[in-house]
């Protein structure tokens, strides 16, 4: 197996898991559970990034 495909994969990885945990702190700041986004990230990645910033923020309950 080529070393190159192995490091690739765990950089794919790596960079597919920051996103998730940045769309986590993006949903938390739009008010939306960021643990049910860091879920969602992993299975959508950037797509899942769209959806939140297309997505308003919700209202605060107070």
């Amino acid at each position: 197996m080529d070393t190159n495909i192995v490091i690739q994969g765990g950089q794919y990885f790596v960079g597919w898991g920051t996103l998730s945990l940045i769309n986590a702190g993006l949903a938390q700041a739009k008010g939306r559970k960021g643990k049910n986004w860091f879920f969602i990230s992993l299975f959508l990645g950037p797509l899942a990034t769209l959806i939140l910033v297309v997505l308003d923020k919700l209202p605060e309950n107070h």
